[in-house]
């Protein structure tokens, strides 16, 4: 079997943590174009990998008959153009999260993915995590009982990313704590417990800490090579919500910045048999009873590499016709509850879905 040649669009940080060394190490594929705007970048992913061809326009690869598939790294505001343009062009799409910047971008999106035919998944790793993966077979075992209500907590000291670049510039990535980390619990909560119709939505998001960029106090910044002082910052880094979805209800807090010293980034599940925390990236506790007594487990597992573990899904699934896990009309239900989040905190009221 011939290897699936593929294309990276957009060769930035998560690009060259994540897709790239998976592609490489993917024995069924193989890395033909490195693509980005900015030349310097896609020609060091070029010396860096000893790979591939660069190529600053996306479009100039369109027509490739021996490209199949595609990884979309770039921010946000090109998601859905470039992955509509790659659909329709024939070819198989793995587009990093969130899926767009608004839920009408991602329905255009699946509209494409639909008429074309072609593979369509979005980078919600965290349903390739073998910690996510057991749990969840937990939950949908019955080991928990009834999961009446769902806590997440996605809060930490000071971590806005790119202050004042892409990262915090609305137009681009179409929102901020919530888009860009929210995407992923939320996933995580929605995977877990079979994708519950989610109801009604409230939610109040707040941009406060990073809108004095100058006198920002901060430790370290994810992409602080894409800070720009002078640049833009009006998304949220602070967002409250609650949802009630056709099965438990969910409640959330985010921050990328809060003055509360304290990162807590994990998820409790709270069932009438048994509860969990999954701590976001590592392990989970199971607390129950037995003899009589309040009892706390850890299970031990043999953890995976899930970036890796998505890149084989995703070349796997183009191969074997596999429907995955992280396909789009799984990530339109998240895209839904957050635009709704986003709608409630600027309409001031509840948003009903269905």
């Amino acid at each position: 079997m011939s290897k699936i040649k593929v294309a990276i669009i957009g060769c930035g940080t998560i690009a060259n943590n994540a897709h790239i060394p998976a592609y490489m190490n993917n024995p069924d594929a193989e890395i033909k174009y490195f693509c980005d705007i900015i030349p310097e970048k896609a020609e060091a992913a070029v010396k860096k990998y000893g790979c591939g061809t660069a190529v600053v326009d996306y479009h100039d690869i369109l027509g490739d008959p021996e490209i199949e598939a595609v990884s979309v790294c770039t921010p946000n505001k090109m998601h859905s153009t470039i992955s509509i343009d790659f659909l329709k062009a024939g070819k198989n799409v793995l587009c990093e999260k969130p899926a767009a910047r608004t839920l009408s971008e991602a329905l255009e999106m699946q509209k494409a993915k639909h008429e074309t035919g072609k593979v369509l998944n979005i980078g919600v790793v965290n349903r390739f995590n073998a910690g996510v993966n057991k749990l969840r077979e937990m939950i949908q075992s019955g080991e928990f009982g009834e999961i009446y209500h769902i806590y997440v907590s996605f809060r930490a000291h000071r971590s806005i990313p790119g202050l004042g670049g892409a990262f915090t510039d609305k137009s681009i990535a179409g929102g901020g704590v919530l888009i860009d980390w929210g995407v992923h619990y939320l996933d995580i909560v929605m995977y877990c417990m079979d994708d519950p119709k989610p109801l009604t939505v409230s939610a109040k998001a707040f941009s406060k800490l990073g809108v004095d960029m100058k006198n920002y106090v901060y430790e370290g910044m994810w992409s602080e090579e894409t800070k720009d002082l002078n640049g833009v910052y009006d998304v949220d880094d602070f967002v409250t919500g609650f949802v009630r979805t056709a099965g438990p209800t969910i409640s959330l807090n985010g921050a990328w910045a809060q003055n509360i010293g304290v990162s807590e980034t994990y998820i409790d599940f709270l069932g009438t048999k048994a509860g969990a925390r999954l701590q976001y990236g590592s392990d989970f506790t199971v607390y129950t009873t037995a003899c009589g007594g309040l009892v706390s487990l850890k299970p031990k597992f043999t953890p995976n590499a899930h970036f890796q573990n998505e890149i084989d899904s995703f070349v796997r699934c183009i191969q074997t016709g596999e429907k995955l896990p992280s396909h789009i009309d799984k990530a339109i239900i998240t895209a839904t509850m957050m635009q709704a989040m986003y709608d409630s905190s600027e309409q001031n009221r509840e948003i009903v879905l269905g």
